[in-house]
């Protein structure tokens, strides 16, 4: 066996894992550089706390009234939401490359958050007293119409990852102007609520977005990291995959559906935060190579991290101005897009 790989073997599962020996490193590393940005994240503000005085709250050792509100009621929510929304994202990006066998792709590119924002805009913009509760579901449906559209239309005796991504893009294409259609028809105030959480934003979260995305980002990263495996063997080709055994369509519209659903999470909690599941992707590929066994986690820490920096450099830069972390990501995400165009233009 290679000295370079761990296995790890699940009997209850049935599955079994194969990671680098340097996935539980790196994971520490960016466990480490995710909690001190999280702490530094959470400092900041109108009333800025000291880093040792975040951490003293948080772990029940500092009296203070003040501190404890600031901290447990106004930002500690918003910074965990920045993180899961973060950590959503990237999983499905690196579902999405994985299954396209493109590391171009992105649901922010291929027209999966485009679905999910019209979805809930639609419900913003014509239903402006909806529960917050039907935001996920909102935006989980159109996610899904759109991935399924991209899938049929992409359909020819099989699915072709070229043809998922570029019907895909001409579906987001779609789905923008529908998004728009609808804010040109909707009452000021709606169409306000809507545009602040199209730019993407974790501005104003409270528990009760972490209560809302939470449990599908549990039971969704779980099926992930499960079926992991099946998604190393779909990266080598429909072929390959089925000599061993894959059932492949099966697995494919499975896997799908999964990146769907952690998009369509991501989108209603915090609206369109684009080129994460980009760049996250690429940044574990780098650290922990290709199997997505190692892969999944690492670059859900590491999206986890992008988002709460985004968010932070969002409030701190233009202060007292606050820009959504929307607009950081795509001001990062769009030069770093164009650079793996330029690299990958003979490829």
């Amino acid at each position: 066996m290679n000295k370079g790989w761990l296995v790890i073997t699940s009997p209850h599962l049935g599955v079994s894992f194969r990671l680098n020996r340097r996935v539980p490193a790196v994971m520490l590393a960016l466990v480490v550089i995710t909690l001190a940005a999280m702490v530094a994240s959470i400092g900041q503000g109108e009333y800025p706390i000291p880093p040792l005085e975040v951490v003293k709250t948080l772990l029940g050792w500092d009296s203070n009234r003040d501190y404890s509100f600031i901290i447990n009621t106004l930002r500690l929510p918003r910074t965990l939401v920045a993180f899961m929304v973060g950590v959503g994202l990237a999983i499905s990006g690196t579902i999405l490359q994985g299954l396209t066998r493109n590391p171009l792709a992105d649901p922010s590119i291929i027209g999966i958050n485009a679905g999910a924002s019209l979805a809930v805009v639609s419900l913003v913009v014509l239903f402006p007293s909806a529960p917050m509760y039907l935001l996920p579901w909102s935006a989980f449906g159109g996610a899904v119409v759109v991935a399924a559209s991209i899938y049929l239309l992409a359909w020819n005796q099989g699915s072709s990852p070229v043809q998922l991504i570029l019907v895909g893009i001409g579906l987001a294409a779609i789905a923008t102007a529908l998004t728009n259609l609808a804010i040109a028809f909707g009452e000021i105030s709606s169409v306000s609520q809507a545009l602040v959480w199209l730019a993407g934003s974790v501005y104003g979260c409270g528990w009760e977005h972490v209560a809302t995305i939470l449990p599908w980002l549990i039971v969704l990263t779980a099926l992930a990291l499960i079926l992991a495996p099946q998604l190393n063997i779909l990266n080598l080709g429909d072929d390959v995959a089925r000599g061993l055994g894959s059932a492949v369509e099966w697995q494919r519209g499975l896997l799908l559906l999964i990146s769907v659903a952690l998009a369509g999470a991501a989108v209603a909690t915090a609206g369109t935060i684009a080129f994460v599941g980009l760049i996250a992707p690429h940044l574990g590929r780098m650290l922990v190579g290709p199997t997505h066994e190692g892969t999944i986690p690492t670059a859900a820490l590491t999206g986890g991290a992008i988002v709460v920096l985004a968010d932070l450099a969002g409030r701190t830069a233009f202060a007292p101005i606050e820009l959504p972390c929307g607009i950081v990501t795509a001001a990062v995400g769009a030069p770093y897009f164009l650079y793996l165009l330029y690299r990958n233009r003979n490829a």
